[in-house]
């Protein structure tokens, strides 16, 4: 990620927190876009904090804007077709890739920041003014005193699970491939272990490394498994991970941010190399919304 400002609400960066001044633009298809609505709508700063959803299908030019799909709309402040305008429009002589999502300063007309972890970072310390709530304001996904915790936790999680799944999908040949999937599969085993402890990943707070779990979670069964051959298991063969995921699916409006239809047909009708002829398979019937007793931990 090229661009690594942060938006402090103290005033001792560029960018200050202000309501109205930053807008997100996202693929409700992304895992790591999703985490950014995840913490917005955690944390109430959907009056302040306004997003435009790209079109699902990822063509040669990158993402798009379309305003012809669910959800979709028109880039908001340029009439820029694709996403890659913004990134020039920011910085002219850039070359590197043209990734969401993107918190973009329409005061200073730039990108702000580019990177989800440092996103979802300042969405949820720099912004609590303009939560819609005390208790979203007081919520702290990075506590202080789990902080050392949740970084190692999100570390191995980042590498073999968010990341790994992508490793699977995109190896290159057979090799790489069977490292990734194993690796996988052991984190997931890991994580299966801690669940069976404890209701969240660090404990008994949700915390950010619960918010970048699930995202690739609740895309697991549904494309992971078998588009990225990462079908040794499914999640629901884990009955702890399966009921965490349920768990975080239905805290504090979470299942509003996931689009199951954006997540599905982005991944099986923009990745040709991996599925050629662009066909949409039917996928598994999972009810997120199904009680899974974790409150009782």
């Amino acid at each position: 990620s090229a661009f690594r400002n942060w938006v402090k609400a103290d005033g001792t960066t560029d960018f200050l927190a202000e309501s109205d001044r930053y807008h997100l633009f996202v693929s409700l298809a992304c895992p790591w876009a999703h985490r950014t609505l995840i913490l917005r709508k955690l944390k109430g700063l959907e009056s302040i904090l306004p997003f435009t959803v790209v079109d699902w299908l990822m063509g040669s030019e990158g993402w798009s804007f379309s305003d012809s799909k669910p959800k979709c709309s028109p880039e908001p402040f340029y009439g820029f077709s694709h996403v890659r305008q913004l990134y020039f429009k920011a910085a002219p002589d850039y070359t590197g890739r043209f990734t969401v999502p993107v918190l973009w300063d329409h005061k200073r007309e730039t990108i702000c920041n580019n990177e989800s972890s440092e996103i979802i970072r300042m969405l949820n310390s720099e912004f609590n003014e303009f939560a819609a709530t005390p208790e979203q304001r007081d919520l702290d996904l990075y506590p202080v005193d789990l902080r050392a915790k949740i970084d190692e936790t999100n570390s191995w999680v980042y590498d073999t699970i968010n990341n790994g799944v992508y490793k699977c999908g995109f190896a290159g040949a057979q090799e790489p491939y069977d490292v990734s999937v194993k690796l996988l599969f052991e984190s997931l085993d890991r994580v299966e272990g801690i669940l069976s402890k404890h209701r969240y990943l660090c404990g008994d707070r949700l915390t950010e490394a619960d918010v970048r779990l699930f995202t690739t979670l609740v895309r697991f069964d549904h494309v992971y498994h078998g588009h990225f051959k990462c079908n040794k298991k499914r999640l629901i063969d884990y009955p702890h991970i399966w009921a965490y995921t349920r768990d975080i699916y239905q805290t504090f409006g979470i299942g509003e941010t996931v689009d199951l239809e954006h997540i599905r047909r982005h991944y099986m009708e923009s990745h040709l190399q991996i599925n050629p002829k662009g066909i949409v398979s039917v996928g598994p019937d999972l009810d997120f919304n199904e009680p899974h007793g974790r409150d009782k931990m």
